[in-house]
């Protein structure tokens, strides 16, 4: 029966996300209005490319560099017909020659492009429908530069319609739009979620006669929650700050590479425990590392000048409000099962060997590229 829990729940986490994946997937759109005119580029990955378009031609599980080029056109229709721009009426939208972008989640299509609106350009509409059939977890991160100031967005899923002024948003805009964008990075930030859920996992249990049982009280398995949250929450917000203000910065492949490592020994440290009330340690020192995953997604929006610091603060909020949303949906759960086999001897041991594992291969593609 546990050797059956533990295959379901290996075969459950493999599915709920691709190997090669850092987070759920996304797209990156640069655009820069100038009088009626809008120029700027799209990053799709490779791998969402092929479910919208097929690139892999000859269905050899490689997509080269030819079959991209073949696909040229495909490309350019689909971007066309689910990506809009508009006025008071739809702007011309055309796309340049295709490049490759390597990202440390995987390889990009950088394609340029340029809108012509039929008047100058006070508040642009944006549709954003990419993906919209084959991958409902997926979604554009908008940086629109207009008259020097800079706004960001999270484009699709329930609000493919969006409205932009160009004048001067108001802080309060610009905090909104932070808030949201760091909400929606937690939630689609798998690696970021798995080493939390790896260290959360125990909380509800205590070490007794070199095994894992209940706890009997709800009040030590609530503050071991806390202790952890709150390390995992100093420990980014501090490095997530100084990246943000170019302070310090470390390169991405170093970063990813530690963050998937640091997955590993979280989820390891469950089925072989060396360290049970101290776990708040490892969230600290490792979280440490997550910041700077977390300031990388904030260094493509970008911070705006005269309201970085309101940005950064709705950024790191929306990261700590997502965050907590998922322990609060978790948690509870997982109290209520902690006293059962299924709990104690499966999900311990099997889901954290299968996070490990999963986070193994990550540490292995980010590394060595």
């Amino acid at each position: 029966m546990v050797w059956s829990m533990g295959a379901a729940l290996m075969l459950w986490l493999s599915g709920f996300t691709s190997v090669n994946a850092h987070v759920a997937s996304n797209s990156f759109l640069r655009v820069q209005v100038q009088g009626s005119e809008v120029i700027g580029a799209i990053e799709i990955a490779v791998r969402d490319a092929e479910l919208a378009v097929g690139l892999d031609v000859n269905r050899d599980g490689q997509v080269t560099w030819g079959e991209v080029r073949g696909a040229q056109a495909a490309l350019n229709q689909y971007l066309g017909q689910h990506l809009q721009l508009s006025i008071s009426s739809r702007c011309t939208l055309s796309f340049g020659a295709v490049q490759i972008n390597e990202r440390v989640d995987g390889h990009y299509l950088w394609q340029p492009l340029s809108a012509e609106c039929p008047a100058t350009i006070h508040a642009l509409t944006i549709q954003y429908r990419l993906l919209e059939g084959e991958d409902l977890s997926h979604r554009g991160l908008l940086t629109l530069t207009a008259h020097g100031v800079t706004q960001t967005a999270v484009l699709g899923g329930a609000h493919p319609l969006q409205q932009f002024e160009l004048g001067n948003p108001s802080v309060w805009t610009a905090f909104k739009q932070y808030f949201s964008a760091g909400v929606w990075h937690i939630w689609s930030g798998t690696d970021h979620l798995l080493f939390l859920l790896s260290l959360l996992l125990p909380a509800v249990l205590m070490r007794q006669q070199g095994r894992w049982v209940g706890v009997t009280q709800g009040a030590p398995a609530l503050i071991n929650i806390l202790k952890v949250v709150t390390a995992f929450t100093l420990a980014h917000s501090i490095t997530l700050s100084l990246a943000a203000f170019d302070i310090l910065r470390l390169p991405g492949r170093l970063t990813e590479s530690i963050i998937a490592a640091s997955i590993i020994v979280a989820a390891l440290n469950n089925v072989f425990p060396w360290v049970t009330e101290a776990r708040w340690r490892i969230a600290f020192a490792f979280g440490l590392l997550h910041g700077f995953g977390f300031a990388a997604v904030l260094s493509e929006m970008g911070l705006p000048q005269g309201a970085r610091l309101v940005c950064l603060v709705g950024f790191n909020l929306g990261v700590e409000v997502g965050q907590v949303m998922v322990v609060v949906a978790v948690m509870p759960v997982a109290y209520l099962l902690r006293a059962t086999k299924f709990y104690q001897r499966g999900l311990m041991p099997w889901g954290s060997t299968a996070i490990a594992s999963l986070a193994l291969v990550w540490l292995v593609q980010r590394a060595t590229g």
